[in-house]
């Protein structure tokens, strides 16, 4: 008994130090904020609230979340790793019934911000975010005397996006950021628009529109899924819809592809016979693939698909080979040889009579070629008579006359060796001249030949050239336009 009653007073007697201190504490707190409305606005709803709980004191009535998304910036556009960075501005809203008061009793204060790690907060995100963005941390959110938390804040969001290339760098990208609670059922947690989506649609107030990319529009729609057709969850996706600013990659991809293509172009028109035209070409082939190496930095890269511009190049590289190609068979098929062979009659045919009335060819030299080839087997005759003729009048005269022919020889020196040497020499002088003029002949037919047929590759060449132009450029000033 004695031991129970020195316990009991012990109790009592640290129950009333206790008791002491705390009276001595809220006098000093009363003096220090008598007239703080705000303090004693924030003790009151801080008192007794479990923050750790929904806030509703009907637990069959859902909390429904209001949220609104403004884009700010878009920082990044990562079409290797299929990943977009934006900033955005985020707010989100809904009523805490634990967290209302009569502003009467507290100065007519209507509103006050609270810190936002001691109140309930819903647990909504974005199913797309792959990383952790540099957000700044807001510690605090407004609460009214309704019950209503305004929860606004900054976001740096890094989504996965399917960004598709191929129309690069005239291309549209349409990136979806999807709120929802990853845990709570619409039976508890719902997700509402604080505004019309005609509003948020058409919102570019604070975007910074000074990037590489334009903001379109952002749509907004809401839906309701279920995984195991059991419990549903509300989502609200909103379609971020950006489109790239191509001056840039104009000016500095296209362009200097397009003024090396003309300059091939060009190079046709230096004379086939020559060999300045290979070295021509060969030069801006080097050129082309410099410049391709300098700007396969700037394209972006992915493992699903080449962009339009990408294959672009590539054909216009190609067509630079083809070119050079054209032009070393054209040199060779022109170059003059000793041992070259005539041209085919089907050849002639094909390329000197019908080619040149399809390619509306009208140039003298071709007549002129032509006329010199069809009288060559004359001009032969003719020499071969002549040369008859004057050995004929050499060896009458040298047995009749026994004179002189005009070479100071005299009876005596006339006899038939001397003249036959003369003769022999005069024959194989002949034959030479007549082999030489039967080989200019011969060269001058393939260098018409060659010529036509320069003209019909080039004609040909001009014509895929400008197809391929006229095809990319339509296809791209429609994805611009669109």
């Amino acid at each position: 008994m004695k031991c129970s009653a020195l316990w009991t007073a012990l109790c009592v007697w640290m129950y009333g130090a206790l008791v002491t201190c705390s009276v001595k504490k809220l006098s000093n707190n009363t003096g220090r904020f008598a007239n703080a409305t705000l303090v004693r606005l924030n003790e009151f709803l801080s008192a007794g609230y479990k923050k750790g709980v929904r806030p509703v004191r009907d637990w069959r009535q859902s909390t429904t979340v209001a949220i609104d998304l403004m884009v700010y910036a878009i920082l990044n556009v990562d079409e290797k790793n299929q990943v977009l960075t934006t900033y955005v501005w985020y707010r989100q809203q809904w009523i805490d019934e634990f967290l209302a008061w009569d502003p009467e009793e507290f100065d007519d204060a209507k509103q006050i911000s609270i810190p936002t790690a001691n109140i309930w907060v819903p647990d909504i995100l974005i199913n797309e975010f792959v990383d952790v963005g540099k957000s700044p941390d807001i510690p605090y959110v407004y609460v009214n005397y309704t019950g209503l938390v305004r929860n606004y804040k900054p976001i740096q969001v890094v989504t996965a996006c399917s960004l598709n290339i191929y129309n690069f760098p005239y291309d549209v990208q349409n990136c979806s950021l999807t709120f929802q609670s990853w845990l709570h059922t619409t039976k508890d947690i719902n997700i509402t628009l604080m505004r019309t989506p005609e509003e948020v649609m058409n919102d570019k107030s604070v975007f910074m529109n000074q990037g590489e990319w334009e903001l379109l529009h952002v749509l907004s729609t809401y839906k309701e899924f279920s995984v195991d057709n059991d419990d549903y969850y509300a989502e609200m996706k909103f379609h971020v819809v950006i489109r790239r600013r191509p001056l840039f990659y104009t000016v500095n991809l296209l362009l200097p592809s397009v003024f090396l293509m003309v300059m091939d172009i060009v190079g046709f028109y230096l004379p086939p016979d020559s060999g300045e035209r290979v070295s021509f070409k060969i030069t801006l082939l080097l050129g082309y693939s410099v410049f391709l190496i300098i700007v396969s930095d700037t394209l972006p890269a992915t493992a699903i698909g080449t962009p339009l511009i990408g294959v672009y190049f590539v054909v216009c590289m190609a067509l630079l080979v083809i070119s050079l190609t054209e032009s070393v068979l054209i040199v060779r098929l022109v170059h003059k040889q000793d041992l070259q062979s005539r041209v085919p009659q089907w050849v002639k045919h094909l390329v000197l009579e019908k080619a040149t009335v399809l390619l509306c060819i009208r140039n003298r030299k071709v007549c002129t070629i032509l006329s010199q080839g069809s009288d060559l087997p004359l001009y032969k005759e003719n020499n071969m008579n002549t040369a008859v003729h004057c050995n004929h009048h050499i060896s009458e005269g040298s047995r009749d006359s026994g004179r002189t022919l005009g070479l100071g020889l005299s009876t005596r020196d006339s006899g038939s060796p001397v003249m036959d040497g003369i003769l022999r020499e005069i024959t194989t002088i002949r034959q030479f001249m007549e082999k030489k003029d039967e080989s200019r002949e011969i060269a001058k037919e393939w260098l018409q030949v060659g010529y036509v047929l320069d003209v019909l590759l080039f004609r040909v060449y001009l014509l895929t050239v400008l197809a391929y132009s006229i095809t990319l450029g339509t296809l791209w000033s429609v994805w611009q336009n669109v």
